[in-house]
């Protein structure tokens, strides 16, 4: 049984605020009740996601954006219920009520178990990770071990990424190396993890997208390229439906963040005359992360054994008329451990204690 408070929102929470209870109830979905506290809409990871790109405010209600025909069931339900609802409808959450009040929520995931992650489908996309930087952001830690070989748990965040990879089926990686490049392949070495793996050996500094022009004519279709310091929780392919859906040459992931300054802000007229006053005001600003799915044909873009980023490649295909799409997740689904502040914020929040 789930506790049930962690998975509603009022409906006079703003579309921002429930996207930040739909994160801590880790489930990507969350039920919207009345002043009565009766359901009268769902909401998902997904809704807040057509928010964004259909510029919606975060501001706004979010009983603009719940959906208020969604599949329930009522406290007596059986087995056969819950299976045919998950079998015949694309929902992944149903809320169990009594009397309109959320009683339970039923996963997919608890109710078929491992089993049913058979039947999910998988990608076979080829994986790039980009781990040649010199991570000094996180001087002095870098200074002994590669940024790829920071500690998460019990695992170095490479692996972590690319344990994301193959829960959704992508098992074959490209890892470009350059500072302390050795290091990285040792652990590999070492460590039997069936992941197949090659690697593109940097001589200089190539940038975040530099490394990349080593694989021009090897891709057979679009693949994802990853910074060697960030983790995304994301469906991996929803991110690939999008970039095909869209006809994009270039996909990237963006984190919806938050920022509320801590003054009073001051909006006046010529010479000085007071507007008015917004206290605290909160801005929305949506990130790159640092996750990619490129098509193959763009990396005709890079030039031969320059230093280029991905922001010089993403510039250079659109002046010359290709398409940039932006897939959105929520703040909680990045997790950036190449700074200092951001890897102790993690680590505490990992911590027992």
């Amino acid at each position: 049984m789930l506790e049930i408070n962690k998975y509603k929102v009022t409906i006079h929470l703003s579309i921002r605020n429930a996207v930040k209870q739909i994160d801590e109830g880790g489930i990507g979905f969350c039920v919207c009740v009345d002043d009565e506290d009766k359901v009268i809409g769902v909401i998902s990871d997904g809704d807040f996601r057509r928010a964004v790109l259909n510029g919606v405010p975060l501001n706004e209600n979010v009983d603009k954006i719940i959906n208020r025909n969604f599949k329930y069931l009522l406290k007596n339900y059986t087995k056969k219920d819950v299976k045919d609802i998950f079998t015949d409808t694309v929902a992944q959450h149903i809320p169990v009520l009594d009397d309109g009040k959320l009683i339970d929520i039923i996963t997919e995931r608890s109710f078929f178990g491992i089993e049913r992650k058979k039947n999910k489908r998988v990608l076979n996309n080829h994986v790039v990770i980009m781990a040649g930087g010199k991570g000094n952001r996180l001087d002095p830690f870098t200074r002994i071990l590669p940024k790829p070989l920071i500690p998460i748990g019990n695992d170095p965040v490479i692996k972590v990424i690319m344990d994301k990879f193959r829960k959704f089926g992508m098992n074959d990686f490209y890892i470009s190396l350059n500072e302390k490049g050795r290091m990285v392949k040792a652990y590999f070495h070492d460590h039997d993890l069936g992941y197949r793996i090659e690697y593109i050996e940097e001589d200089k500094p190539l940038g975040t997208a530099g490394a990349l022009k080593c694989l021009d004519g090897k891709m057979d279709g679009p693949f994802f390229v990853s910074n060697c310091d960030i983790i995304i929780h994301a469906d991996y392919v929803s991110i690939f439906d999008f970039h095909k859906k869209g006809g994009y040459d270039l996909t990237l992931v963006g984190s919806m963040q938050q920022y509320t300054i801590p003054y009073g802000i001051c909006d006046i007229d010529r010479g000085g005359v007071l507007k008015g006053i917004r206290e605290k005001p909160e801005y929305d600003f949506l990130v790159n992360t640092g996750l990619y799915l490129l098509k193959q044909a763009i990396l005709q873009y890079i030039p031969e054994n320059e230093y280029f980023d991905m922001t010089d490649l993403i510039k250079k295909i659109q002046d010359n008329g290709l398409k940039v799409g932006v897939f959105p997740v929520s703040e909680k689904a990045w997790i950036n451990v190449g700074q200092w502040r951001d890897y102790k914020k993690m680590m505490n929040e990992l911590s027992p204690d």
